[in-house]
């Protein structure tokens, strides 16, 4: 059976083109890690502040969930339902540059549960890291041991509906060309990119535009880095121009990390993404 990326490959450039970008934005829930670690907030107040600032969709960072069972998942995906905004992406650890056949073994079975708990909420995309070259290793045998770990799982999460986006964040993700290498070599329809645009070091809207058109999830940060490292003022009009021409069709999920209370920030910078949403989406 051919697969969406072999199906993409066929079609003339100019029907790619024409694909029309559908944008929805959302809350990631690492915008107020100090909160919910400290619990002063809870999951169930994101879902409702996402009503109060308008985002679609809540990308919920598990660290801090108080438990996987059915108690508290069951609950939360009710509320969420109620007050539609959709539970549609969890981000989880995961550390996939293992060098012992034991230790991939242990990595695919816990995301295997964590793709069990995405799917009871309802969400169709995990975000997932590939980790760190382990000293003495080359890059190229610590990504083939990611290609292992993500076919592996990627059976099992294909068959409960859910996606697996690596995200670029650093190690062995560190850079486009690698992450891109490492997805095309999986070449399963249930692993794409989760694309952090503020996560590359060097050339970053470079590196974000060739990641589009593998892109399942963006988690979009107030900030890039320049070419010097340092955190500098992200040119959103560009980045969402750049999805938009590429014709993603998936969320914005807000990433706060800068000095600003995320409470303050959240509904001026929602607000400012939902302008450039419905500017960019077909």
């Amino acid at each position: 059976m051919i697969g969406r990326r072999e199906l993409l490959a066929l079609l003339p450039a100019a029907a790619l083109a024409a694909k029309k970008a559908r944008l929805r934005t959302a809350i990631c829930a690492y915008s107020f890690r100090t909160a919910l670690q400290s619990k002063s907030m809870t999951y169930d107040d994101l879902v409702r502040l996402a009503v109060d600032v308008g985002a679609d969709g809540l990308d919920v960072t598990v660290y801090w969930f108080p438990s996987t069972e059915d108690s508290f998942l069951m609950p939360f995906r009710g509320l969420a339902y109620r007050h539609g905004v959709e539970l549609y992406s969890i981000a989880v650890r995961t550390e996939m540059c293992r060098p012992t056949v034991e230790l991939r073994e242990k990595e695919i079975n816990d995301v295997r549960k964590w793709v069990d708990v995405a799917a009871k909420l309802g969400a169709g995309h995990i975000r997932v890291f590939g980790g760190t070259v382990p000293k003495g290793e080359t890059e190229d045998t610590a990504a083939g041991w990611v290609v292992e770990i993500l076919k592996r799982a990627s059976e099992y999460a294909g068959a409960r509906g859910v996606i697996l986006g690596l995200e670029n964040h650093g190690g062995i993700t560190a850079r486009a060309e690698r992450i891109l290498d490492i997805v095309r070599k999986v070449n399963s329809p249930w692993v794409a990119v989760n694309l952090d645009t503020g996560n590359f070091n060097t050339n970053a809207y470079q590196q974000i535009e060739m990641m589009v058109p593998y892109a399942a999830n963006v988690q979009f940060k107030s900030e890039v880095r320049d070419d010097k490292g340092q955190r500098v003022e992200s040119d959103w009009d560009r980045i969402v121009a750049m999805l938009a021409k590429g014709g993603y069709q998936g969320y914005l999920s807000l990433e706060y990390e800068a000095r600003e209370d995320p409470a303050g920030a959240m509904p001026r910078l929602i607000g400012k993404l939902n302008q450039l949403a419905r500017k960019h989406s077909g």
